[in-house]
Protein backbone atom coordinates (compact mmCIF):
# COMPACT_ATOMS: atom_id res chain seq x y z
CA UNK A 1 0.00 0.00 0.00
CA UNK A 2 2.84 2.53 0.67
CA UNK A 3 3.85 1.91 -2.93
CA UNK A 4 0.37 2.53 -4.24
CA UNK A 5 0.19 6.01 -1.96
CA UNK A 6 3.39 6.70 -3.35
CA UNK A 7 2.14 6.49 -7.09
CA UNK A 8 -1.54 8.28 -6.33
CA UNK A 9 1.13 11.35 -5.18
CA UNK A 10 3.04 11.08 -8.43
CA UNK A 11 -0.05 11.21 -10.21
CA UNK A 12 -1.65 14.03 -8.38
CA UNK A 13 1.50 15.76 -8.67
CA UNK A 14 1.16 15.30 -12.69
CA UNK A 15 -2.60 16.64 -12.02
CA UNK A 16 -0.85 19.78 -10.53
CA UNK A 17 1.35 19.76 -13.55
CA UNK A 18 -1.61 19.67 -16.20
CA UNK A 19 -3.60 22.13 -14.10
CA UNK A 20 -0.75 25.08 -14.13
CA UNK A 21 0.85 24.04 -17.12
CA UNK A 22 -0.87 26.54 -19.84
CA UNK A 23 0.77 29.78 -17.90
CA UNK A 24 4.25 28.69 -19.48
CA UNK A 25 3.05 26.88 -22.67
CA UNK A 26 0.52 29.94 -23.65
CA UNK A 27 3.05 31.78 -25.62
CA UNK A 28 4.15 29.05 -27.47
CA UNK A 29 0.28 28.06 -28.10
CA UNK A 30 -0.55 31.91 -29.33
CA UNK A 31 2.45 31.98 -31.56
CA UNK A 32 2.15 27.93 -33.04
CA UNK A 33 -1.63 27.70 -32.84
CA UNK A 34 -3.00 30.65 -32.92
CA UNK A 35 -4.45 30.46 -29.45
CA UNK A 36 -5.99 33.96 -27.75
CA UNK A 37 -6.37 34.39 -23.87
CA UNK A 38 -9.90 33.38 -24.39
CA UNK A 39 -8.62 30.06 -25.78
CA UNK A 40 -6.86 29.36 -23.05
CA UNK A 41 -9.07 31.04 -20.53
CA UNK A 42 -11.77 28.49 -21.49
CA UNK A 43 -9.51 25.72 -21.81
CA UNK A 44 -8.20 25.86 -18.29
CA UNK A 45 -11.94 26.61 -17.33
CA UNK A 46 -12.99 23.56 -18.48
CA UNK A 47 -10.39 21.13 -16.97
CA UNK A 48 -11.69 22.20 -14.00
CA UNK A 49 -15.96 22.16 -15.03
CA UNK A 50 -14.77 18.45 -15.90
CA UNK A 51 -13.03 17.36 -13.08
CA UNK A 52 -15.62 18.57 -10.82
CA UNK A 53 -17.99 17.11 -12.79
CA UNK A 54 -16.58 13.77 -12.29
CA UNK A 55 -16.56 14.05 -8.89
CA UNK A 56 -20.18 12.66 -8.35
CA UNK A 57 -19.99 9.75 -10.09
CA UNK A 58 -16.50 9.21 -8.47
CA UNK A 59 -17.88 9.23 -5.48
CA UNK A 60 -20.07 6.22 -6.01
CA UNK A 61 -17.09 4.49 -7.46
CA UNK A 62 -14.84 5.18 -4.56
CA UNK A 63 -17.56 3.79 -2.55
CA UNK A 64 -18.56 0.61 -4.80
CA UNK A 65 -15.59 -0.09 -6.76
CA UNK A 66 -12.61 1.40 -4.61
CA UNK A 67 -10.19 3.52 -5.16
CA UNK A 68 -8.17 1.23 -7.24
CA UNK A 69 -9.65 0.73 -10.70
CA UNK A 70 -11.29 4.00 -10.12
CA UNK A 71 -8.06 6.16 -10.24
CA UNK A 72 -5.78 3.94 -12.47
CA UNK A 73 -8.90 3.57 -15.70
CA UNK A 74 -9.56 7.05 -15.32
CA UNK A 75 -5.90 8.46 -15.32
CA UNK A 76 -5.15 5.88 -18.10
CA UNK A 77 -7.50 6.96 -20.46
CA UNK A 78 -8.72 10.36 -19.85
CA UNK A 79 -4.86 11.87 -18.42
CA UNK A 80 -2.44 9.41 -20.79
CA UNK A 81 -5.60 9.90 -23.86
CA UNK A 82 -5.73 13.24 -23.02
CA UNK A 83 -1.79 14.62 -22.94
CA UNK A 84 -1.27 12.77 -26.34
CA UNK A 85 -4.23 14.20 -27.95
CA UNK A 86 -2.48 18.04 -26.35
CA UNK A 87 0.36 17.09 -28.12
CA UNK A 88 -1.00 16.76 -31.47
CA UNK A 89 -3.07 19.11 -31.37
CA UNK A 90 -3.32 21.57 -34.38
CA UNK A 91 -5.78 24.17 -33.72
CA UNK A 92 -7.19 25.64 -29.88
CA UNK A 93 -10.27 23.67 -30.57
CA UNK A 94 -7.88 20.63 -30.06
CA UNK A 95 -6.12 21.67 -27.13
CA UNK A 96 -9.82 22.43 -25.64
CA UNK A 97 -10.69 18.73 -25.79
CA UNK A 98 -7.42 17.61 -24.18
CA UNK A 99 -7.83 19.97 -21.50
CA UNK A 100 -11.27 18.39 -21.03
CA UNK A 101 -9.71 14.78 -20.96
CA UNK A 102 -7.10 15.31 -18.96
CA UNK A 103 -9.55 16.92 -15.97
CA UNK A 104 -11.61 13.84 -16.30
CA UNK A 105 -8.57 11.64 -16.05
CA UNK A 106 -7.44 13.31 -13.31
CA UNK A 107 -10.37 13.97 -11.25
CA UNK A 108 -10.41 10.03 -9.04
CA UNK A 109 -6.51 10.86 -7.82
CA UNK A 110 -6.70 12.86 -4.93
CA UNK A 111 -10.02 11.68 -3.46
CA UNK A 112 -9.03 7.77 -4.09
CA UNK A 113 -6.02 8.80 -2.27
CA UNK A 114 -8.09 10.80 1.11
CA UNK A 115 -10.53 8.38 0.91
CA UNK A 116 -8.04 5.36 1.50
CA UNK A 117 -6.38 7.46 4.45
CA UNK A 118 -9.83 8.23 5.54
CA UNK A 119 -10.63 4.66 5.69
CA UNK A 120 -7.62 3.79 7.64
CA UNK A 121 -6.53 6.78 9.76
CA UNK A 122 -8.03 8.89 12.44
CA UNK A 123 -9.92 12.15 11.28
CA UNK A 124 -7.52 14.13 13.95
CA UNK A 125 -4.72 13.06 11.65
CA UNK A 126 -6.58 13.39 8.28
CA UNK A 127 -5.77 17.34 7.44
CA UNK A 128 -2.24 16.56 8.30
CA UNK A 129 -2.15 13.79 5.27
CA UNK A 130 -4.45 15.80 3.50
CA UNK A 131 -1.82 18.95 3.98
CA UNK A 132 1.40 16.68 3.28
CA UNK A 133 -0.33 14.68 0.39
CA UNK A 134 -1.39 17.99 -1.28
CA UNK A 135 2.30 19.69 -0.44
CA UNK A 136 4.24 16.99 -2.34
CA UNK A 137 1.93 16.49 -5.17
CA UNK A 138 2.50 20.49 -5.57
CA UNK A 139 5.96 19.89 -6.35
CA UNK A 140 4.26 19.56 -10.22
CA UNK A 141 3.81 22.88 -9.95
CA UNK A 142 7.00 23.77 -9.97
CA UNK A 143 7.93 21.16 -12.73
CA UNK A 144 5.39 23.04 -14.72
CA UNK A 145 7.13 26.49 -14.34
CA UNK A 146 11.08 26.92 -15.16
CA UNK A 147 11.73 23.02 -15.60
CA UNK A 148 8.82 23.10 -18.35
CA UNK A 149 10.71 26.08 -20.12
CA UNK A 150 13.51 24.72 -20.29
CA UNK A 151 12.12 21.62 -21.99
CA UNK A 152 10.48 23.84 -24.05
CA UNK A 153 13.29 25.49 -25.03
CA UNK A 154 15.63 22.16 -25.51
CA UNK A 155 12.88 20.05 -26.96
CA UNK A 156 9.89 21.84 -28.42
CA UNK A 157 6.22 22.06 -26.68
CA UNK A 158 5.08 18.47 -28.63
CA UNK A 159 7.89 16.35 -27.75
CA UNK A 160 7.57 17.51 -24.48
CA UNK A 161 3.81 16.60 -23.51
CA UNK A 162 4.24 13.88 -25.36
CA UNK A 163 6.90 12.77 -22.86
CA UNK A 164 4.26 13.78 -20.10
CA UNK A 165 1.55 12.04 -22.00
CA UNK A 166 3.62 8.23 -21.68
CA UNK A 167 4.75 9.03 -17.86
CA UNK A 168 0.96 9.32 -17.30
CA UNK A 169 0.33 6.15 -18.99
CA UNK A 170 3.10 4.27 -16.72
CA UNK A 171 1.94 5.91 -13.82
CA UNK A 172 -1.33 4.68 -14.15
CA UNK A 173 -0.19 1.33 -14.87
CA UNK A 174 1.74 1.78 -11.60
CA UNK A 175 -1.87 2.62 -9.77
CA UNK A 176 -3.78 -0.95 -10.86
CA UNK A 177 -1.22 -2.89 -9.94
CA UNK A 178 0.48 -1.72 -6.63
CA UNK A 179 -2.72 0.02 -4.86
CA UNK A 180 -4.71 -2.26 -2.55
CA UNK A 181 -8.40 -1.29 -2.24
CA UNK A 182 -9.13 -0.91 2.02
CA UNK A 183 -11.74 -3.44 3.52
CA UNK A 184 -15.00 -2.30 4.61
CA UNK A 185 -16.52 -3.45 7.89
CA UNK A 186 -18.97 -6.18 7.50
CA UNK A 187 -22.41 -4.91 8.08
CA UNK A 188 -21.35 -0.84 7.00
CA UNK A 189 -24.46 1.04 6.47
CA UNK A 190 -26.00 2.44 3.33
CA UNK A 191 -26.43 6.10 2.46
CA UNK A 192 -26.39 8.32 -0.74
CA UNK A 193 -25.62 12.08 -1.23
CA UNK A 194 -29.21 13.18 -0.56
CA UNK A 195 -28.29 12.04 3.03
CA UNK A 196 -24.80 14.36 2.96
CA UNK A 197 -27.27 17.28 1.62
CA UNK A 198 -29.56 17.55 4.00
CA UNK A 199 -26.80 18.30 6.71
CA UNK A 200 -26.63 22.02 7.33
CA UNK A 201 -23.34 22.18 8.94
CA UNK A 202 -21.91 20.98 5.41
CA UNK A 203 -23.13 24.03 3.21
CA UNK A 204 -21.24 27.04 4.89
CA UNK A 205 -18.29 24.54 4.37
CA UNK A 206 -19.44 23.82 0.81
CA UNK A 207 -19.61 27.98 0.33
CA UNK A 208 -15.93 27.91 1.56
CA UNK A 209 -14.70 25.53 -0.89
CA UNK A 210 -16.27 26.79 -3.86
CA UNK A 211 -14.33 30.04 -3.50
CA UNK A 212 -11.13 29.09 -2.02
CA UNK A 213 -8.81 27.36 -4.43
CA UNK A 214 -9.99 29.70 -7.20
CA UNK A 215 -7.54 32.55 -6.96
CA UNK A 216 -4.84 30.66 -6.68
CA UNK A 217 -5.47 27.77 -9.30
CA UNK A 218 -6.59 30.49 -11.68
CA UNK A 219 -4.04 33.13 -11.41
CA UNK A 220 -1.24 30.36 -10.99
CA UNK A 221 -2.93 28.13 -13.54
CA UNK A 222 -3.13 30.89 -16.39
CA UNK A 223 -3.57 34.85 -15.73
CA UNK A 224 0.04 35.32 -14.11
CA UNK A 225 1.81 34.67 -17.44
CA UNK A 226 -0.04 37.41 -19.32
CA UNK A 227 -0.32 39.79 -16.62
CA UNK A 228 3.63 39.59 -16.29
CA UNK A 229 3.84 39.85 -20.24
CA UNK A 230 1.38 42.54 -20.88
CA UNK A 231 2.21 45.01 -17.77
CA UNK A 232 6.18 44.40 -17.92
CA UNK A 233 7.25 42.88 -21.09
CA UNK A 234 8.49 39.26 -19.07
CA UNK A 235 10.09 36.17 -21.79
CA UNK A 236 9.53 33.08 -21.65
CA UNK A 237 12.42 32.32 -18.68
CA UNK A 238 11.01 35.18 -16.30
CA UNK A 239 7.51 34.04 -16.68
CA UNK A 240 9.33 30.18 -15.81
CA UNK A 241 10.84 31.69 -12.61
CA UNK A 242 7.54 33.37 -11.65
CA UNK A 243 5.53 31.40 -11.87
CA UNK A 244 8.14 29.11 -10.22
CA UNK A 245 8.22 31.76 -7.08
CA UNK A 246 4.03 31.45 -7.05
CA UNK A 247 4.54 27.44 -6.81
CA UNK A 248 6.83 27.48 -4.32
CA UNK A 249 4.67 29.63 -2.23
CA UNK A 250 1.66 26.97 -2.86
CA UNK A 251 3.85 23.79 -2.20
CA UNK A 252 4.78 25.61 1.42
CA UNK A 253 1.25 26.96 2.19
CA UNK A 254 -0.17 23.12 1.70
CA UNK A 255 2.64 22.04 4.79
CA UNK A 256 1.96 25.22 6.68
CA UNK A 257 -2.34 24.43 6.95
CA UNK A 258 -1.23 20.71 7.25
CA UNK A 259 -0.96 20.72 10.91
CA UNK A 260 -2.87 24.83 11.58
CA UNK A 261 -6.08 22.34 13.10
CA UNK A 262 -3.91 21.55 16.14
CA UNK A 263 -2.14 25.12 16.06
CA UNK A 264 -5.12 26.79 16.65
CA UNK A 265 -7.37 24.52 18.33
CA UNK A 266 -9.92 24.04 15.02
CA UNK A 267 -9.93 24.38 11.39
CA UNK A 268 -12.26 27.26 11.16
CA UNK A 269 -9.61 30.15 11.97
CA UNK A 270 -6.83 29.30 10.19
CA UNK A 271 -9.44 28.76 7.09
CA UNK A 272 -10.59 32.83 7.81
CA UNK A 273 -7.47 34.57 8.25
CA UNK A 274 -5.61 32.73 5.33
CA UNK A 275 -8.08 33.47 2.52
CA UNK A 276 -8.85 37.08 4.36
CA UNK A 277 -5.34 37.21 2.79
CA UNK A 278 -6.13 36.40 -0.06
CA UNK A 279 -9.14 38.60 -0.51
CA UNK A 280 -7.09 41.52 0.38
CA UNK A 281 -4.11 40.32 -1.87
CA UNK A 282 -6.08 40.23 -4.76
CA UNK A 283 -8.04 43.93 -4.10
CA UNK A 284 -4.48 45.54 -4.34
CA UNK A 285 -3.78 44.75 -8.16
CA UNK A 286 -7.09 46.68 -8.11
CA UNK A 287 -6.43 49.71 -5.70
CA UNK A 288 -3.06 49.97 -5.46
CA UNK A 289 -1.81 48.33 -8.64
CA UNK A 290 2.27 46.92 -7.92
CA UNK A 291 4.89 48.94 -10.15
CA UNK A 292 7.71 46.69 -9.95
CA UNK A 293 8.27 43.39 -11.85
CA UNK A 294 9.19 42.00 -8.20
CA UNK A 295 6.39 43.64 -6.53
CA UNK A 296 3.66 41.87 -8.83
CA UNK A 297 5.54 38.37 -8.16
CA UNK A 298 5.67 38.96 -4.33
CA UNK A 299 1.49 39.30 -4.35
CA UNK A 300 1.14 36.35 -6.39
CA UNK A 301 3.83 34.41 -4.18
CA UNK A 302 1.35 35.94 -1.10
CA UNK A 303 -1.94 34.37 -3.34
CA UNK A 304 -0.36 31.17 -3.36
CA UNK A 305 0.79 30.96 0.31
CA UNK A 306 -2.48 31.70 1.97
CA UNK A 307 -4.60 30.33 -0.89
CA UNK A 308 -3.82 27.00 -0.32
CA UNK A 309 -6.44 26.34 2.33
CA UNK A 310 -7.48 23.16 0.06
CA UNK A 311 -7.02 20.26 1.70
CA UNK A 312 -7.95 21.76 5.45
CA UNK A 313 -11.24 23.14 4.24
CA UNK A 314 -11.84 19.50 2.78
CA UNK A 315 -10.75 18.37 6.45
CA UNK A 316 -13.22 20.68 7.81
CA UNK A 317 -16.27 19.37 5.84
CA UNK A 318 -15.09 15.63 6.29
CA UNK A 319 -15.10 15.40 9.38
CA UNK A 320 -18.89 15.46 9.24
CA UNK A 321 -19.26 12.95 6.81
CA UNK A 322 -20.68 9.74 8.39
CA UNK A 323 -18.22 6.70 7.27
CA UNK A 324 -20.40 4.65 5.11
CA UNK A 325 -20.31 8.26 3.33
CA UNK A 326 -16.66 9.03 2.90
CA UNK A 327 -16.30 8.54 -0.91
CA UNK A 328 -19.16 10.65 -1.40
CA UNK A 329 -18.77 13.09 0.84
CA UNK A 330 -14.87 14.18 0.15
CA UNK A 331 -15.70 14.50 -3.87
CA UNK A 332 -18.87 16.44 -3.06
CA UNK A 333 -16.40 18.79 -1.57
CA UNK A 334 -14.12 18.51 -4.27
CA UNK A 335 -16.66 18.95 -6.43
CA UNK A 336 -17.36 22.18 -5.38
CA UNK A 337 -13.62 23.26 -4.72
CA UNK A 338 -13.22 22.34 -8.15
CA UNK A 339 -16.01 23.61 -9.35
CA UNK A 340 -15.39 27.52 -8.19
CA UNK A 341 -12.36 27.03 -9.83
CA UNK A 342 -13.74 26.06 -13.25
CA UNK A 343 -16.23 28.65 -13.06
CA UNK A 344 -14.07 31.56 -12.23
CA UNK A 345 -11.78 30.47 -14.73
CA UNK A 346 -14.25 30.40 -17.30
CA UNK A 347 -15.88 33.48 -16.34
CA UNK A 348 -12.09 35.44 -16.32
CA UNK A 349 -11.43 35.46 -19.95
CA UNK A 350 -15.00 37.38 -21.27
CA UNK A 351 -14.69 39.44 -18.45
CA UNK A 352 -10.99 40.53 -18.96
CA UNK A 353 -12.04 40.46 -22.76
CA UNK A 354 -14.49 43.01 -21.86
CA UNK A 355 -12.34 45.20 -19.20
CA UNK A 356 -9.54 45.40 -21.87
CA UNK A 357 -11.89 47.15 -24.44
CA UNK A 358 -11.76 50.24 -22.90
CA UNK A 359 -8.61 49.98 -20.18
CA UNK A 360 -5.16 49.73 -20.28
CA UNK A 361 -3.52 46.11 -18.88
CA UNK A 362 -2.87 47.16 -15.41
CA UNK A 363 -6.97 48.55 -15.19
CA UNK A 364 -8.46 45.63 -16.66
CA UNK A 365 -6.03 42.79 -15.05
CA UNK A 366 -6.21 44.92 -11.75
CA UNK A 367 -10.13 45.32 -12.00
CA UNK A 368 -10.39 41.33 -12.88
CA UNK A 369 -8.35 40.01 -9.90
CA UNK A 370 -10.21 42.97 -7.47
CA UNK A 371 -13.24 41.29 -8.38
CA UNK A 372 -11.82 37.80 -7.93
CA UNK A 373 -11.26 39.11 -4.47
CA UNK A 374 -15.12 40.41 -3.63
CA UNK A 375 -16.08 37.08 -4.32
CA UNK A 376 -13.61 35.70 -2.04
CA UNK A 377 -15.18 38.22 0.85
CA UNK A 378 -18.68 36.64 -0.32
CA UNK A 379 -17.70 33.19 0.48
CA UNK A 380 -15.92 34.16 3.99
CA UNK A 381 -19.33 35.66 4.81
CA UNK A 382 -20.72 32.58 4.17
CA UNK A 383 -18.28 30.60 5.97
CA UNK A 384 -18.55 32.60 8.79
CA UNK A 385 -21.58 30.61 9.94
CA UNK A 386 -19.93 27.27 9.81
CA UNK A 387 -19.38 25.01 13.20
CA UNK A 388 -15.78 24.52 13.85
CA UNK A 389 -14.34 20.77 14.40
CA UNK A 390 -11.03 19.61 15.97
CA UNK A 391 -11.83 15.74 15.26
Amino acid sequence: MRAGIAFLVIAYMLSQFYRAFLAVLSPVLMDELGATTGDLARASGLWFICFAAMQLPVGWALDHLGPRRTAATLFLIGGGGGATIFALAQTPGAITWAMMLIGIGCAPILMATYYIFARQSSAAIFGTLAGVTVGLSSLGNILSATPLAWLIAAFGWRATVGGFAGLTIVIALAIALLVRDPEKPAGEAKGRLSDLLRMPQLWPILAMMFVCYAPAAGLRGLWISPYLADRFSADLAQIGNATLVMGLAMVAGNFLYGPADRLFGGRKRPILIGNAIVALACLSFWLAPPQGFGMAIALFALIGLCGASYPLVISHGRSFCPPHLTGRGVTLLNLFGMGGAGVMQFATGPTYAALARNNDPATAYGTLFGLIGLIIIAGLALYLWAKDSTG
